[in-house]
């Protein structure tokens, strides 16, 4: 008996370190596989921060400098016109106590593809060429200055509509030469 508790005693030991020993290293091999998945979880958060504000610093808000502002003024469409160019140049002196020469060349804009207007200006070329000497003749220098332009021109645009013209309207009037030659 004294053998078998010996030898028992000695299988214990046997026996039980390697069991102790197994069951000892999956209890610590566990924590530290924790800690390692843990670390590596942290470095990809903190990695992840440091890109995230790294493309803010450098994009300055990214989406803002995407975004191209339009604004109203440049969403409108001008009307595009067809031009009647083939009025002859207008030659006449100014009311001026002392005249000075005018010499302008004016085209007429009207309505895209408006067959009408271009027929009834060209039909009425003569009237519209007569008009446009008298109207320049009652003017003087001071009345023709680069200032006044616009004016002249709304002036010009209404009377050929109001007195000339009766199945159409020119839209627009543009100078293509304006001469004015004081002596």
């Amino acid at each position: 008996m004294a053998e078998e508790d010996d030898a028992a005693a000695l299988g214990d030991m046997d026996g039980d370190a390697p069991s102790a020993g197994k069951k000892g290293g999956l209890k610590g091999a566990l924590p530290q596989l924790l800690k390692f998945v843990l670390i590596g979880v942290a470095a990809v958060i903190f990695i992840v921060t440091i890109v995230v504000i790294t493309t803010k610093i450098l994009n300055k808000g990214g989406s803002a400098q995407t975004a191209i502002p339009i604004s109203e003024e440049y969403t409108v469409k001008r009307e595009s016109y067809d031009w009647y160019t083939s009025l002859d140049q207008i030659r006449t002196s100014t009311s001026d106590p002392v005249p000075a020469s005018v010499s302008v060349t004016i085209a007429l804009g009207y309505k895209k593809d408006d067959k009408t207007a271009s027929t009834e200006i060209t039909e009425r070329r003569i009237e519209i060429i007569d008009f446009l000497r008298r109207f320049f003749s009652e003017q003087t220098v001071e009345d023709l200055r680069p200032q006044n332009e616009e004016v002249i021109r709304q002036q010009i645009r209404d009377q050929i509509n109001d007195d000339i013209l009766s199945n159409s309207r020119i839209r627009d009037v543009r100078f293509t030469g304006k001469d004015v030659v004081q002596q």
